[in-house]
């Protein structure tokens, strides 16, 4: 699987939303502006200090995403054989212990929670990171090994079936 092809999704995903906090930003500011006359803006100063705060929080939002995205400008994710450590840049597949739910995550330095499309419309493959709680308990294992996640207050154990 090109692993390039994945980063360049996830930059373009993360651009998207950067346009869109940006829009959402100035949708409040023209709103505080143009949105009522001076008089009701007096009288309503709380939704004044509401759309502010929107604003500011959207130009936030856009301003992360446009690092994560010139953060993944410099990562070069390797190809892995199936007995590699798993660490950034793996494609991992992991297994529920208990149900047999699989899935497939894509380890990125950044973009936690967006979903990628495979190759050719093949899957689908979520973004985690070093830092949420699946992306440490794979970090350093092997395909075979199993982990044991912590999500929404559930201990579940998971096996790692592929590393690519």
């Amino acid at each position: 699987m090109d692993k390039r092809q994945l980063v360049d999704q996830l930059v373009k995903q993360l651009e998207s939303s950067a346009r869109a906090a940006l829009a959402a930003r100035d949708a409040a500011a023209a709103e505080a502006r143009e949105g009522a006359t001076p008089d009701e803006k007096r009288e309503d100063a709380r939704a004044a200090h509401q759309l502010h705060s929107f604003g500011r929080a959207s130009q936030g939002r856009a301003q992360q995403a446009l690092s994560d995205a010139d953060t993944l400008a410099t990562f070069r994710p390797t190809t892995l054989d199936g007995r590699a450590r798993i660490g950034l840049g793996a494609i991992v597949e992991i297994e529920d212990a208990e149900s047999g739910e699989g899935r497939t995550f894509f380890l990125a330095p950044v973009g936690a929670g967006v979903t990628l499309t495979g190759p050719g419309g093949d899957g689908h493959l979520s973004v985690v990171t070093p830092v949420s709680p699946i992306g440490r308990a794979v970090i350093g294992k092997r395909t075979g090994e199993v982990v044991d996640v912590t999500v929404d207050g559930d201990v579940r154990e998971w096996q790692i079936t592929y590393v690519g």
